[in-house]
């Protein structure tokens, strides 16, 4: 159970029950050819946001080794799907002209989708010279997203697809994550449980 902080933008309200601290572990599973890569892991994962209407995300991993070595980080924006209007900041640090758009309940109930669910949109970024763009919907405490577009520095690994879901099972947050990735097709590559921590 958790407080709806009384400043949360109205927009962000289907995707509030993330918002907080989460830490848990997982395990790493992905096929190379005739080899499996596996290898378990701690995760902190962070959801806030700034009275804007998206969430902040971070996430940091390491291996749960005798040294806990430190393996990858994501920072991100999550938020819900829809035009942007001329109330909208943007782009770049131009302010809206007038109030902010979907402000109320009501505004934001008319973002659903044909089947019951808001559209959502994240992006991510990784320091290996990978960001991710992500479509996908929130239906109540599940989301469900695949890759729309993804970048790669020159120096970046190869990598071309991925999906992720994300749901809260018994309070906790349990996701699964799957690329294609090193010449790969699109298969099973990670998942968490993680508990509320703040």
């Amino acid at each position: 159970m958790f407080d709806l902080d009384a400043s949360l933008p109205a927009e962000l309200v289907p995707l509030s029950w993330l918002i907080g601290v989460w830490e848990g572990t997982g395990v790493i599973s992905y096929r190379i050819g005739d080899t499996v890569r596996e290898h378990e892991f701690g995760q902190r994962m962070s959801f806030s946001h700034d009275g804007l209407p998206h969430l902040n995300y971070t996430s940091y991993t390491w291996l749960l080794d005798e040294r806990n070595t430190p393996l990858v980080t994501e920072a991100g924006y999550w938020r819900l799907s829809r035009p942007a209007r001329e109330n909208d900041p943007g782009p770049g640090m131009l302010p809206g002209l007038g109030e902010r758009p979907y402000a109320t309940a009501e505004e934001v109930e008319t973002l659903r989708n044909a089947r019951g669910a808001f559209d959502v949109e994240v992006s991510m970024v990784h320091p290996g010279g990978v960001s991710e763009l992500y479509v996908g919907e929130v239906a109540g405490p599940r989301i469900d997203l695949q890759t729309d577009a993804v970048m790669r520095s020159s120096s970046a690994k190869e990598y071309s697809a991925a999906t992720r879901l994300y749901g809260l099972v018994d309070g906790h947050l349990l996701w699964a994550w799957d690329i294609a990735a090193l010449g790969q097709d699109l298969r099973t590559h990670a998942s968490g449980r993680l508990a509320r921590a703040d």
